[in-house]
């Protein structure tokens, strides 16, 4: 398996923080790239596997995804 850099953000937050308002689960740092890392097989992998935990219902957006 290979190991992939996941930048992450949630656009609820963003677009909350535009209007000075918070999100009422999560802070505001979620409004900037988060990264993280996971072990895929490939690229086309590694993406479905990070909205397991980081789903775009809840309004994370997967920003890029590198291969280290």
């Amino acid at each position: 398996m290979a190991r992939f850099e996941i930048a992450v953000y949630n656009e609820e937050v963003r677009n909350l923080e535009a209007e000075g308002e918070s999100h009422r689960h999560l802070s505001k740092d979620w409004a900037d790239i988060h990264y993280f890392e996971v072990d895929a097989r490939d690229e086309a992998h590694a993406r479905p596997k990070s909205l397991n935990k980081y789903s775009s219902s809840a309004g994370y957006v997967i920003d890029h995804i590198t291969a280290l």
